[in-house]
């Protein structure tokens, strides 16, 4: 079975990877599972919150995205993230140039969430024609003070900060510039690259947390707001219904998914962060966010029918809700 872009099929991940995991240790809370953002260890009176990410497609921000998508994971948990380990890989034509651009974009990044860079790897790599980074970012918290995407409860209310989207609308209007000159103005050109400030979600998770009620979060990366939603619903094993009219695209995401023919609700969203909440909790998250500056809105909310996840549309019709087999940013890149 030739795999398609991107992350590998959750099927392939169930049947093959997840039953080759080594030894079993007592620490390990959460290993490996469907719609996890990271593991969880259990040692002394602390959980150590531990997430692991590689960014391989922005090659112009590649060691800030690094740095922000891992704390994300993290921060999904509702804890800070602390200490980073980074892998990176430079192609055969690298110079000391792009290991400062890479190292600096790090360090700018790590500064910026108080998350200190304590080891990894550099090395440049035989045939690979475009740099890779790999992190793993640690956060530590008392025992058991964290949320996980299987904690989401039947009547849990489903709230969506900022919008649909984001990193790859970033990445589009950066990597693609020149062709979508043709199809936005310069300022609205530069307004979808500057997404990029807006890929750290931390701020937002441990604003929701903090606030109380929140049952579980989840950053939707690949596959887009509505892979998320599904990865969700697949942690915690229950349905749920979903508004379209709720969900905001911003015009510079919609102008570039139409000239690329794709759906924003399956490009990657870095940035976004779903939250599952009480529902007499959801006014104070929202509240509570909005007194940060982050936009949030109630998108939809859980049910106890796994197999029920439906979607109402903008024209008022109920379907099943997409599952997205790939990212549309690949999609958009070989156009």
């Amino acid at each position: 079975m030739k795999l398609p872009p991107g992350k590998v099929p959750i099927d392939i991940l169930q049947n093959i990877v997840f039953k080759n995991l080594g030894a079993n240790r007592p620490e390990v809370i959460l290993g490996p599972t469907a719609g996890s953002d990271g593991a969880v260890l259990e040692i002394g009176d602390k959980s150590v919150i531990v997430s692991m990410d590689p960014i391989t497609g922005a090659a112009e921000h590649i060691g800030f995205e690094a740095v922000n998508i891992n704390a994300n994971d993290v921060a999904t948990f509702g804890v800070q993230p602390a200490f980073l380990f980074s892998c990176i890989m430079l192609p055969e034509n690298a110079d000391s140039q792009m290991v400062e651009t890479i190292s600096t974009q790090m360090d700018t990044a790590a500064k910026e969430l108080e998350i200190a860079i304590v080891g990894g790897h550099c090395e440049t790599t035989p045939k690979l024609t475009s740099p890779i980074v790999v992190c793993c970012i640690i956060g530590l918290t008392q025992k058991g003070k964290y949320v996980t995407t299987t904690g989401t409860k039947a009547g849990d209310k489903l709230i969506l900060t900022k919008s649909a989207g984001i990193e790859g609308t970033a990445i589009l209007a950066t990597d693609r510039a020149e062709q979508l000159s043709k199809v936005l103005n310069s300022k609205k050109l530069q307004s979808a690259q500057n997404f990029y400030n807006q890929i750290s979600i931390v701020k937002d998770a441990l604003t929701a947390y903090q606030t109380g009620g929140v049952h579980a979060m989840h950053d939707p990366t690949e596959g887009g707001i509505l892979n998320g939603i599904h990865e969700m619903a697949d942690a915690a094993k229950l349905g749920l219904k979903i508004f379209e009219d709720k969900i905001i695209v911003k015009p510079e995401t919609t102008k570039i998914c139409q000239h690329f023919k794709i759906d924003p609700l399956q490009l990657i969203s870095s940035g976004a962060l779903l939250i599952a909440a009480e529902p007499k909790t959801t006014p104070k998250i929202i509240k509570a966010l909005k007194q940060q500056n982050i936009p949030a809105t109630i998108i939809g909310e859980f049910n106890n029918t796994p197999e029920k996840r439906v979607l109402e549309t903008k024209k008022g019709t109920t379907t099943p809700l997409p599952k997205p087999t790939t990212d549309q940013l690949w999609t958009a890149l070989s156009r």
